[in-house]
């Protein structure tokens, strides 16, 4: 049986945050229905200190921002991007399109259509989230999706030139300077001054996964991608060292952010409690990443590789690495994770980065029923059919009868005037 060497928040605890988090989100989404670019831009005053004449950037401001860049950060951009983009066309020409002869006369089908506007949300606040711009830029536009909406916040007064570069880079169409729940609700509901989109991508604090929970239905949205999460799941084969680095890797997102360790062995347990605290005296973002480690931060301790497995689908997190001496095992046998990460070789800042899977992931469990953002979530899969006078009359005769099995009478005289048109 698992045994907890450090617990994190209780769930109560849990809930209580969530629903303040619920109460303020419902609150701002009226106001900006109601009151549209005004309210937009006194939440971006109050919240970011950010008001200038136009949110949307022109494209000679785009070129000028890109032009302030050192030339070696345009080539790490576009080299992280070509991993996203080669990846996400290998998923894309998995995708096909499908018609079939079901019966005699009997065609159906389906077609595999793109989202037509999608909003992207690429964080910012404290850290500018350069890599959520090819994520969800890039995979949209390799989807074939033709108006992409992109949305960072500024940072400290401040465009942050190297996000803005990645979403010209990535292809986006219209570039706003407007962060939190007034870039989502903008894109999602529309403004006088920004034509509303059918889907809204990306992560984001607590904040913006409520708002996007909160408009889905009138918008489309990839899936509920909120604080980052990460498991580590090591044996006696793995380090104090390299776990604590991992964990706090993760945690330094945000105070809200999981950082869970399941392991086989309690004295690693204990030594990477003991080599967190050692190393937030100088992660030079230990005010964040200590409150949630504090708060967030848990160490199991299982029996087995077997047992391990259990907790872990239990937890089902966002991330997932693996640094045990046969790490594909949990490949074989896991079934909630938003992505893997198998061997020490390998780490969750890889896949955040540059090496090409997408990052925006399911968070507080929604792995057991989703997976991440992938170039799939921008298509919609439409079915079709069509048949001939012979079809309809074998077809019409079985739905006459389940129409009738069912007092669908309207229905049943759709399948009954075919059979009097056709059948000889």
């Amino acid at each position: 049986m698992a045994t907890w060497l450090k617990r994190g928040m209780s769930v109560e605890k849990s809930r209580e945050v969530d629903a303040k988090v619920r109460t303020t989100v419902e609150g701002i989404l009226q106001d900006i229905e109601k009151r549209g670019d005004v309210a937009v831009r006194e939440l971006s005053e109050k919240f970011d200190k950010w008001s200038p004449e136009n949110f949307r950037l022109s494209p000679t401001q785009i070129e000028e921002l890109i032009a302030s860049l050192p030339e070696q950060v345009i080539q790490d951009i576009k080299f992280a991007q070509a991993q996203v983009r080669g990846f996400a066309q290998a998923q894309r020409d998995a995708l096909k399109d499908v018609e079939v002869e079901t019966l005699p006369g009997v065609i159906l089908g389906h077609k595999n259509i793109p989202v037509q506007s999608v909003g992207c949300y690429v964080p910012g606040g404290r850290y500018p989230m350069v890599a959520s711009a090819h994520m969800s830029v890039v995979t949209a536009k390799v989807a074939g999706v033709p108006r992409v909406v992109a949305c960072t916040p500024p940072i400290n007064g401040k465009i942050p030139a190297a996000t803005i570069a990645a979403m010209a880079l990535a292809g986006a169409d219209e570039i706003y300077v407007l962060g939190g729940i007034q870039a989502v609700s903008a894109m999602a509901l529309g403004t006088e001054t920004i034509k509303p989109v059918d889907m809204l991508v990306g992560p984001g604090n607590a904040y913006v996964a409520e708002a996007k929970r909160q408009l889905y239905g009138r918008v489309g949205i990839d899936l509920f991608a909120g604080p980052t999460e990460i498991l580590v799941i090591a044996d006696e084969t793995a380090d104090a060292e390299m776990c604590a680095t991992d964990l706090l890797g993760q945690a330094e997102h945000g105070p809200d952010s999981p950082a869970i360790l399941i392991t086989t062995s309690e004295k690693l347990g204990q030594a990477t409690i003991a080599e967190v605290e050692r190393q937030l005296k100088v992660l030079p973002t230990a005010d964040v990443a200590s409150v949630s480690w504090r708060d967030r931060g848990e160490v199991i301790v299982v029996k087995d590789l077997e047992e391990a497995v259990v907790e872990a689908d239990r937890v089902a997190a966002e991330h997932v690495e693996v640094l045990t001496e046969q790490p594909r095992y949990f490949l074989d046998r896991m079934k909630n994770y938003g992505a893997l990460f198998l061997g020490k070789e390998t780490n969750v800042a890889y896949g955040d980065k540059v090496i090409g899977t997408n990052h925006t992931l399911p968070t507080k469990q929604a792995a057991r029923y989703t997976g991440g953002l992938w170039v799939g979530k921008f298509i919609k899969t439409c079915t079709y059919q069509q048949i001939t006078e012979q079809a309809s009359v074998q077809i019409g005769e079985y739905a006459s009868r389940l129409c009738a099995l069912e007092n669908f009478w309207g229905h049943k005289e759709q399948a009954d005037l075919r059979l009097r048109r056709y059948k000889k």
